[in-house]
């Protein structure tokens, strides 16, 4: 009977800490208030970089698309918006995946599958002014991110 009450014991203990960490790598991450009034995402400097790297494609992307449109060139359109698609995810590391928030992540998953529609719709309707109205829509969650996150580089301290 002892025995049973003991593997009960365990077994909740390890539920609680298995529902915590999967609380804190799927819904909070690491983020702290900022004087801005945005979250900071508090991060090492490598995974600062590989996001504002990211970021920083997702831009030269837009210009590239938007130059392609201006010219009626569907193709640089749909080249440059399957660049930074569903596939261009795959190199974040799952350790940066943890600290990020539920809501950053709901923001840059939903960025690359736009992303991905809009070369899809430009390359079967061929249609600019339907893909520059998605890539409005696109530009949305651009401006969302950076009206809600910064990144910070997390500092250690030093005992």
């Amino acid at each position: 009977m002892k025995t049973c009450k003991l593997s009960w014991s365990v077994s909740v203990v390890l539920l609680v800490a298995v529902l915590a960490m999967s609380y804190k790598f799927i819904f909070s991450g690491a983020v702290a208030p900022s004087s801005d009034g945005r979250q900071a995402l508090q991060l090492e400097a490598a995974e600062r970089d590989l996001v504002l790297g990211e970021m920083r494609l997702f831009l030269s992307s837009v210009q590239t698309m938007t130059e392609g449109l201006s010219k009626g060139d569907m193709a640089q359109v749909i080249k440059a918006a399957r660049k930074v698609g569903v596939a261009a995810q795959q190199a974040v590391p799952g350790s940066l995946v943890g600290k990020l928030p539920l809501s950053f992540k709901q923001l840059g998953f939903d960025t690359h599958k736009k992303f991905d529609l809009l070369a899809l719709d430009a390359e079967s309707l061929g249609d600019t002014q339907h893909t520059l109205q998605q890539l409005s829509e696109l530009m949305n969650n651009c401006v969302a991110c950076h009206a809600s996150y910064r990144m910070d580089v997390k500092t250690v301290s030093a005992h």
